[in-house]
């Protein structure tokens, strides 16, 4: 188990006991301190526990906790109430805005999805896959690495005739969403069968693994030969160094890309132009010859009514910390989870968004 996934196993229980003490709603106000949680995805749990202390460390009157359990998490436990940062790589769907109108889906970067394998002899190639035939993988119509649908994908390459073990989050899952939005985007027997969402019904297919967060899918695939998984962009370093290979991705103009310096821009500046006033959108499958096709925002969910003025300002405050340039979107942030930062008529947005917090 690797040392932020023991983080956030310290993290939940301690979480528990303020909700059961009644101050993770309200944020635990002292004469000296003000107490703010954050709880839910585990792609971007590495960027606030890069923020977290360059942030508190200039405004010691806040205390800001994080825990990595997974977007599904993040969005109960903050439309509860029980945090006031519910960390998300999906937004809210329409049902669930509908039933929670308080909540904002507010952007604070924007962030990528890798797909990882561990093919013995194969990991320091970048194989190619589509999402169609991710979606064969994963539902069991592609069996074995060297099906024919890969080996058109692939030509000359000398695939493996070995079982695909196919991993998957076990946890409500942003990540999931992103992949399962890729493969329905991508496939209609997917969209039809599966569809997309924080947890999906997996289906039933030989030999796969389920894993908990992304450190778990790291694990998984590192110590599984011949598995596939998709892996949140912040975790790419712990990919590389585990030696794990990583998919080109046919996009929708048809062409296989990695995620680089001119990949996932790419794909934001073609969705971010389309973004709506409440910043609720999808920016899979981006139109354009260069686009990575599994990109996202990702989002802080938030409580427009705070208990109390106090509680409202610091999480003003903080966040709009978070999506400033000298602040928290500055490369010098991002760089180390590799997220890009908000574009200006993003920023702009989200900051309408934050003013909205009272």
């Amino acid at each position: 188990m690797t040392q932020r996934s023991l983080h956030a196993r310290h993290r939940a229980p301690r979480l528990a006991l303020l909700a059961a003490a009644g101050l993770l709603a309200v944020g635990s106000a002292t004469a000296a301190t003000l107490t703010l949680n954050e709880t839910g995805s585990s792609l971007l749990y590495p960027l606030f526990n890069l923020w977290v202390p360059a942030y508190t460390k200039a405004n010691p009157e806040v205390q800001i906790n994080t825990a990595s359990t997974g977007s599904g998490t993040g969005i109960a436990q903050s439309i509860e109430g029980l945090v006031q940062f519910g960390a998300s790589d999906a937004y809210l769907s329409d049902a669930q805005m509908k039933k929670n109108p308080e909540m904002l889906n507010i952007p604070v970067a924007i962030s990528s999805q890798m797909v990882n394998y561990n093919v013995p002899g194969l990991n320091n190639v970048h194989l190619k896959l589509s999402g169609a035939v991710l979606a064969g993988m994963y539902d069991g119509r592609v069996r074995y690495w060297d099906a024919p649908a890969l080996k058109q994908l692939n030509p000359g390459v000398a695939l493996p005739h070995h079982l695909i073990v196919t991993v998957h989050r076990t946890d409500g899952s942003g990540d999931t969403f992103m992949f399962s939005q890729f493969l329905s985007f991508t496939d209609k027997t997917w969209e039809q069968k599966v569809g997309y969402g924080t947890s999906v019904n997996w289906p039933a297919v030989q030999g796969a693994i389920g894993a908990n967060g992304n450190p778990g899918m790291v694990s998984a695939v590192r110590s599984t030969p011949y598995s596939v998984a998709y892996i949140g962009v912040s975790f790419q370093n712990q990919t590389q160094k585990d030696g794990l290979g990583e998919a080109m991705l046919q996009n929708r103009a048809g062409n296989f890309v990695m995620i680089n310096e001119k990949t996932v821009p790419a794909a934001a500046a073609a969705m971010v132009p389309k973004t709506p006033k409440d910043e609720r959108i999808s920016m899979i499958y981006a139109p354009g010859a260069e686009s990575y096709p599994i990109i996202n925002y990702e989002y802080v969910m938030v409580k427009a009514t705070q208990p109390n003025a106090a509680t409202a300002a610091q999480i003003r405050k903080f966040l709009s910390w978070a999506v400033s340039t000298e602040g928290g979107n500055s490369l010098v942030f991002l760089k180390q989870v590799n997220f890009l930062p908000l574009p200006a008529s993003a920023r702009a947005l989200t900051l309408q968004q934050i003013n909205q917090i009272h």
